[in-house]
């Protein structure tokens, strides 16, 4: 549980919603559910709840995309390039191997974050016997 809230911490400083004077919040309720089949050319499903996709953030906004993310034991997301942002992954839960932007496998756990920048290419598999829970943002200068 620690974890969990440590995750959301995390998630609300990178966003600014810790410090606005107005903040959004994007109830579980209200979550757009939004799944992807082999995704970047992985393996299986990767079962997404986002508060927003890419196409809502406007231009000005630096988050283009926030969301919990599942990968079930197996499944994985292809190595993949991020030409124009930037993407965070906050393990929240489960066990799997990140694909950095070196090729190198990292084995991540809960309480891992990882990052990519602009021009670099990263993947994720599950390799454990769980679902691999994580949040995903995606941000742009």
């Amino acid at each position: 549980m620690r974890s969990i809230l440590r995750a959301a911490a995390l998630v609300a400083l990178a966003s600014g919603l810790a410090t606005a004077a107005h903040a959004d919040v994007f109830t579980k309720e209200q979550l757009i559910h939004l799944n992807k089949d082999k995704p970047a050319g992985g393996q299986g499903v990767l079962v997404g709840e986002y508060a927003f996709t890419r196409d809502k953030a406007t231009k000005d906004q630096a988050i283009k995309e926030i969301s919990w993310l599942t990968l079930a034991p197996g499944d994985s997301i292809g190595y993949h390039p991020h030409v124009t942002n930037e993407d965070t992954y906050i393990i929240v839960s489960g066990q799997g191997t990140f694909k950095d932007k070196d090729g190198r496998d990292v084995p991540v756990k809960a309480g891992d974050v990882t990052i990519v920048r602009k021009g670099e290419s990263h993947g994720l598999a599950n390799t454990g016997t769980v679902p691999l829970v994580f949040i995903d943002v995606i941000a742009e200068q």
